[in-house]
Parts: C-alpha cells; sequence; structure tokens
C-alpha cells in the first residue's frame, strides 16, 4: 500500500531522485565551467562570478595543502560568519579531500578547544572579529594553523547599503605564530593536488549533543550531504540557474548551508549574502537584486514584516519562501501571503539528516507542520519503549531513514548505536523527537523526547550549559530548562542551588555566563532554590522543573 503523503505528492515528481557520484566539491566545478560569468556572490553590492569563486577556491585548497600539510580525510575548523569567504573555505576544504567543520561564531574559547580537541583539527578558518576567542588555542592544542579573514576584502565596491563596522574594518590582527592573513595565504597561489574525494569520504561534521556530555560530531560523507543540496531546490522548484537567493540564515547551520549554499551553488545561482539580520538591508537587497528564493526562521519574518519602513521594499518576486527551526505563527504567514501570495514552506530536519528531511509540498502546504517525508525518505512514528509503528493521531517518536541520514557520531560508537534502530528490514535514525502523523500522512510536531530549547531556532542542550554553570563558585546545583519567551520561542532558565557562603546575585549569574559560552546559550531567566527535585537514585528530576515552568507560564 502507498504511504498516505503519496495522495499529496507533487505533480510529475519522482518519489525518489539520484544525485550525483562525486564529491560536493564538484557540484562548483561545473557551475564554474557552465556559468563563469555570472554572479555567484552578491556581498554587499560586491559580485565575485562562478569564474572568480572558483579560482579563490583553488588558491586556498593549494594553500591547504602545500603550507598547512592538509590531507585526504583531515578535519578543518571553519568558523566565520556568512561572508564570501565561509562559502570560499567551505569549497576550498571540500577541494583539499578534507572534511569541513563548521562550528558558530559565538562560540567563547573553551567551547572552542572541545570542538579542536574532539575533531583533532590541526587547521582552522577564521574571520577576524571572532578570532581573539580562537587564538589562545593555536600552538596550545592541535591546532597549528589559523588562516584569518577581514570581510573588507570581499567588500570593494561603491554602496549606500548599511554596512557594519565589523565587516567594513580593515585586517588588523596582531601577528602570531602560526597564524596567517587570508589574503596572503590566497596571493600564494599554491595549485592543488588532483581530487581524490569521491561520494563516500568524509565531507562535513557539524556539532549537536543529546542529553548528556558535550558537543557531538555528526559524521557525514559527500554521498549524504549532496543529497539535499540537490533535493532542496529539486522539491521546490526545480530550481533554474537564473534564481536568487538572500542568505540570512547562517551558513554554520545545516538549513543555511544546505538549503541556501549548497543549493544554490548546485543549480548556478546567485547568492546575496547577509553576515547578520539586518531587516532593512534585507529588504533593499531583495529589491535591488529581485531575489526569488528567501529560507529564515519565523522570528526573522515576524521582525521584517513589523518593519514601518516595508512599503518601500518590492517583494513581489519572491517565488518560495521557506524555513524551519519553529513554527510561522499563523498571523505572520498571512500577512505574507497577503503581500506575496507565497505560503510559507515550513520543513524539518536535523544535524543528523544535514537539513530537510521532512517538507510540506508546494501544492498542499499546511501551516505549523513539519511538511511529510520528502523525496527518497521513509519516516514512520514509533513507540519509543516498544518499537510498534504508531497509528495516525497517535503520538511517538520520529524515525527517519534516507540518503541524507548521518554515519554517526564522531568517536562515540555505544551513542552511534543507541540511535539507530530497524524496522521493516531498515535502518532508522531514531530522532528524540516526538510528533505524530495526521490521516493525510503529514507530519506534525508535539514534543521532545530528548532534552532540548529552542531558542530563535538555535539548539541549546542544557546538560552542556549545566557543566559550564557548575564551573561558578557560587553554584552548588544547576538544572537547565526552557522558559517560554514571547520573541525567541523558548530561553534558557537556570534553577540554581547556591553554595553555602555565597549570595550571588541573578545578573551576576548572567553576566559570568556571557563570559563562558555563546550567548544564545546564556540563561536569560535565573531562580535561586533550597534544594532540586530528586529521584530516588539521586538523579535530578529535570522533566518535573520543566512541567512546573510550563504551568506557570499556562497560568
Amino acid at each position: 500500500m502507498k504511504p498516505l503523503h503519496y495522495a499529496h505528492w507533487p505533480a510529475g515528481m519522482p518519489y525518489a531522485i539520484s544525485t550525483p557520484d562525486t564529491s560536493v566539491y564538484v557540484n562548483l566545478e561545473v557551475s564554474a565551467l557552465r556559468y563563469p560569468n555570472r554572479p555567484a556572490i552578491i556581498f554587499y553590492d560586491t559580485v565575485l562570478t562562478y569564474a572568480e569563486l572558483h579560482a579563490e577556491v583553488l588558491a586556498l585548497a593549494g594553500y591547504l595543502q602545500q603550507a598547512c600539510g592538509v590531507k585526504r580525510g583531515d578535519r578543518v575548523l571553519l568558523n566565520m560568519q556568512n561572508s564570501p569567504q565561509f562559502i570560499i573555505a567551505y569549497y576550498a576544504i571540500m577541494r583539499a579531500d578534507a572534511m569541513v567543520v563548521p562550528v558558530n561564531p559565538m562560540l567563547m574559547t573553551d567551547e572552542l578547544r572541545h570542538y579542536i580537541e574532539d575533531s583533532d583539527a590541526a587547521v582552522a578558518i577564521v574571520s577576524q572579529e571572532i578570532f581573539a576567542r580562537t587564538a589562545p588555542l593555536v600552538g596550545t592544542t592541535g591546532l597549528k594553523h589559523a588562516i584569518v579573514a577581514a570581510y573588507s576584502d570581499y567588500a570593494t565596491a561603491a554602496t549606500d547599503l548599511n554596512v557594519p563596522d565589523f565587516v567594513r574594518a580593515p585586517y588588523g590582527v596582531p601577528p602570531q605564530d602560526g597564524v596567517v592573513p587570508w589574503k596572503e595565504a590566497i596571493a600564494q597561489r599554491h595549485a592543488p593536488r588532483v581530487h581524490e574525494a569521491g561520494p563516500d569520504d568524509l565531507a562535513c561534521m557539524p556539532y549537536t549533543s543529546g542529553t548528556t556530555g558535550k558537543p557531538k560530531g555528526c559524521i557525514h560523507t559527500h554521498r549524504s550531504v549532496m543529497f539535499n543540496a540537490v533535493a532542496s531546490p529539486t522539491w521546490s522548484g526545480p530550481m533554474a540557474p537564473d534564481h536568487v537567493t538572500l542568505a540570512v540564515l547562517p551558513f554554520f547551520h545545516v538549513t543555511g548551508m544546505q538549503s541556501v549554499m549548497n543549493a544554490m551553488i548546485y543549480t548556478g545561482g546567485a547568492i546575496v549574502v547577509l553576515p547578520r539580520w539586518d531587516r532593512d538591508a534585507a529588504g533593499q537587497l531583495i529589491t535591488r537584486y529581485k531575489v526569488t528564493t528567501w529560507t529564515l526562521i519565523p522570528t526573522m519574518m515576524i521582525d521584517f514584516l513589523s518593519n514601518p519602513r516595508l512599503a518601500e521594499y518590492d517583494i513581489s518576486g519572491l517565488k518560495r519562501v521557506s524555513g524551519g527551526g519553529a513554527a510561522m505563527p499563523a498571523a505572520i504567514a498571512q500577512k505574507l501571503l497577503d503581500l506575496t501570495g507565497q505560503q510559507y514552506m515550513e520543513g524539518y530536519g536535523l544535524s543528523e539528516t544535514m537539513a530537510a528531511s521532512h517538507v510540506n509540498p508546494p501544492n498542499r502546504m499546511k501551516q505549523q507542520c513539519l511538511g511529510m517525508p520528502y523525496l527518497n525518505v521513509d519516516s514512520r512514528v514509533v513507540d519509543p519503549v516498544t518499537f510498534q509503528e504508531m497509528p495516525p493521531g497517535e503520538t511517538g517518536e520520529i524515525w527517519i531513514n534516507g540518503p541524507q541520514v548521518f554515519q554517526g557520531y564522531w568517536k562515540d560508537p555505544k551513542k552511534t548505536e543507541e540511535s539507530f534502530a530497524e524496522l521493516d528490514g531498515k535502518r532508522f535514525f531514531r530522532s528524540g523527537d516526538l510528533g505524530y502523523v495526521d490521516e493525510e500522512g503529514f507530519f506534525f510536531f508535539t514534543d521532545r523526547l530528548k532534552r532540548m530549547i529552542n531558542a530563535s531556532g538555535f539548539k541549546v542542550w542544557p546538560a552542556e550549559v549545566e557543566s559550564m554553570m557548575y564551573q561558578h563558585p557560587a553554584v552548588q546545583e544547576c538544572c537547565v530548562i526552557a522558559a517560554k519567551d514571547p520573541y525567541r520561542g523558548e530561553t534558557v532558565k537556570a534553577v540554581i542551588v547556591k553554595r553555602p557562603g555565597t549570595d550571588p546575585t541573578p545578573d551576576e549569574i548572567v553576566q559570568w555566563a556571557q563570559q563562558k559560552m555563546a550567548a544564545y546559550k546564556v540563561p536569560k531567566v535565573i531562580e535561586f532554590v533550597d534544594t532540586l527535585p530528586k529521584s530516588a537514585t539521586g538523579k535530578v528530576m529535570w522533566r518535573a522543573l520543566q512541567e512546573q515552568e510550563m504551568a506557570k507560564a499556562a497560568a
């Protein structure tokens, strides 16, 4: 029997597609051959063509191999905001037959240390405005080389756009052993060796986490990265090379990486890059470059549509507006529809699936819905205890089988084994998310089996925050939970038992945390208590605290 959702499958779309048996880098090579003079990147009115982009990628790949000793399968840390350099570095690392380790540019030194030591990265490519956090790790960990970039190197054209100071700033990093300026690395024009990486080589390792321990690397090959680079534009288009996208989602995150950057490179489209969210710059760029596709999170759309200058911008050329991370409020989706005729296309995916596994079909979009299992994907809702598939309307854990599913967690075979299960002779990834399927085969999210906070699309794992909070001398015990937030959806709350003899204020705790962890992880709400609820075995009953918090919010 055909799956329920096939009744709403896009007309003429196959149920499964084939993707190239090459490395992801080859997508850029092909687009540069086909469209050498077309814009690949537009950065505050500075245009980089596909031929120019490819030449920069080859030069950096050669430097990585010849000057830094990067070999096939090595991991290279990539730490910067959206920029031409991020795209160049991403493809250069792959051209050098190495594996990209993309990290959040908000991470602090102690957090970066874990990523470097865990991935065994000997080389990092970092932007200058955040390099001070990486500098202490060069030469004191396994990190031997750092290539440091100034965004201003690729923002050279005259522009009336609001260019942030950190983008305008010329290169100004003090000399340090092992550190080389980006321009100097590129200028050497080293030729890379023959490209060896194939579809089953290591390609990209975004980090995620779980209910315990530090963040873990999700191992993706070129084959699993390639799938959504091809499937994403195929599902919602098909995408032609003349499309223009506005890149506001961070490239280090799998949605921005795949549905925006890699999808456009594959199709030969143009990427209009914003390093940070700016609703006026977004409106100007959509108007100026006739942007046709836009992937963003609900908080960005809420801010964009509330702009009193909105009428000054022509957004009527948008042909697809999509995103995920959280449900789009119905009123905002309706306003978007009224202004552009576009329904917000919601989807669902994880770092472990290298972006989407479920997407709403263009012809039958439901709001506040994860969508349906799309191309090549088999997904089920399963009882997490009995492993029995649940009927429509019944809640269970979302399981996923598809070519975009990762190979496993880096250096963690036990966690890898726990994250997969067999059903009907297939190997499924257990998402840890709870949901149900409606009578038409569409998936809906209800809760989390894993303990995770979703703050404006940024995923925060309480166990990681707790481990850092315990470094504070006044924190005896700590439990981190989600608190409702009218703008972010959820925010981070720390319930703390103070160490005897100490008396910190909530503000002091927050200020300390801001120095220790990325801003989106910092607890915004602090509650001091005498004791934390515990089970008979002494484990903190986080779920009881979470339920109390939700009950207070509901009241």
